[in-house]
């Protein structure tokens, strides 16, 4: 590659003449780009400014640091990603020491599956295509800690499954769609998928704002998406006094109220009361509840619950599609749903994961970085450049995840922590790291 073609000297300006080297077939997958030291001189820039280029790379999973050996480019391209999933990939060196980048449960905490799996047959069920695709015990279970009466309850592949297949039935090109900023990444990919506008409300330390919300409306969506509790990436959980200041917002349209769709990714391992809209406003709520955080991300499964219009299409489509998610499956959910000993082991997850919070919160105020406790597994630090405190953290050999995935627009610059992931012997260590890449520039 032709480093005197480069006239824009820009970290974006580096990374954009090699993402175009890369896509044009002048660098081939498996290449060693050249060091940041021999570009940075080439180009008359610090050697900062290339590191920064070489992370806008691999946050596009373009390419792949592989330590003191270099950065190559990917020669495992990641097309079933989307953009801003992409975006998360390779945020970092591999083979760093602690890799908080993920937003995943720490594996010592999920459910021993051993008894469960012992008690499903050994063979799997003979049963009809038509039959009812969730297990009737499963549904007593669900019913019971659902945190509203609902008409209906069906069991899907996951809340990100859940909460698309809600979005494909109600949402049209042309349409808009609320979205929290900062919010879920592969949400605003979704609904740019759908062919619709994200329309983004912000959040404080109990929720959406009201005013957000308001303005919101006035775009006339068809749908509004919410995490309400555990949010990712802050942690923020609603409050009930938050939730029905919402409700009288959504009453106060003139038409019909939009949908909205609840993404309780975490209940199992949250510490928030169960708050949900649908307490208010059960005709237009669709509830998701996700047993990933809590019971395991490979099992691939959550109930979703709302009006039987809405409930009774999705299964229909289902139907055409997966049909059903594995029984076998649902019966291992079912037996952690209602086991003593997976009950008490989720408590003790749920108990750790708080505490975890708590000590690294705390450690951070020593050092000068004052934030709320935040629920579930995630914390949302704020720092001076992104970017820097990236570089910075790398060198420490901790892995964070990029804000930029995580909001609406540009601008405003933070890091995705998997704090849960933090044990009490290493939150002192974490915290002074954090804290220096929070000024980090």
């Amino acid at each position: 590659m032709d480093l005197t073609a480069i006239t824009d000297s820009t970290p974006q300006g580096i990374a954009g003449a090699f993402s175009r080297a890369i896509r044009a077939g002048e660098l081939a997958p498996g290449d060693r780009l050249p060091t940041v030291r021999g570009v940075a001189a080439d180009l008359g820039v610090s050697p900062a400014t290339v590191s920064a280029a070489w992370q806008a790379l691999r946050r596009t999973g373009l390419v792949v640091s592989r330590g003191r050996a270099g950065t190559f480019v990917r020669d495992t391209p990641t097309p079933w990603l989307s953009p801003r999933q992409r975006g998360l990939v390779g945020a970092g060196p591999d083979g760093l020491r602690l890799d908080l980048s993920r937003g995943t449960p720490d594996p010592t905490l999920l459910p021993d599956l051993g008894p469960a799996l012992h008690r499903v047959s050994q063979r799997a069920g003979v049963l009809a295509y038509q039959e009812e695709p969730v297990l009737p015990e499963l549904r007593e279970v669900l019913v019971a800690s659902w945190p509203y009466e609902t008409e209906a309850i069906t069991v899907v592949d996951g809340a990100t499954d859940g909460v698309t297949r809600m979005l494909e039935q109600v949402v049209s090109y042309g349409d808009r769609v609320v979205l929290e900023s900062p919010g879920f990444p592969p949400f605003f990919d979704l609904v740019e998928a759908l062919g619709a506008e994200v329309v983004p409300v912000a959040l404080d330390d109990a929720g959406v704002t009201p005013d957000s919300l308001r303005r919101a409306l006035d775009s006339r969506p068809v749908a509004v998406v919410l995490q309400p509790r555990a949010h990712n990436p802050t942690g923020v959980s609603t409050t009930v006094a938050r939730a029905e200041q919402l409700v009288r917002v959504l009453r106060r349209r003139r038409d019909t109220v939009p949908w909205i769709v609840e993404d309780d990714h975490s209940s199992g391992i949250s510490v928030s009361p169960d708050v949900s809209l649908g307490s208010w406003l059960p005709e237009r709520v669709v509830h998701v509840r996700s047993y990933s955080k809590s019971h395991g991300p490979d099992l691939r499964i959550a109930a979703l619950g709302g009006p039987s219009s809405i409930v009774d299409r999705i299964v229909a489509r289902r139907m055409l599609g997966p049909a059903w998610t594995s029984r076998m499956v649902q019966t291992i959910l079912l037996d952690l749903l209602t086991s003593s000993t997976s009950l008490d082991q989720v408590a003790e997850a749920r108990r750790q994961y708080m505490a975890r919070q708590r000590t690294l919160v705390g450690e951070l105020a020593a050092h000068g970085v004052d934030l709320p406790a935040p629920d579930g597994i995630n914390l949302w630090l704020p720092v001076s450049d992104e970017r820097a405190a990236m570089v910075h953290l790398s060198a420490s050999g901790i892995r964070v995840a990029p804000g930029a995935p995580f909001l609406a627009t540009d601008g405003a610059q933070f890091v995705r922590v998997t704090s849960g992931l933090v044990s009490p012997d290493d939150a002192a260590e974490v915290a002074v790291a954090l804290a220096a890449a929070a000024v980090a520039q």
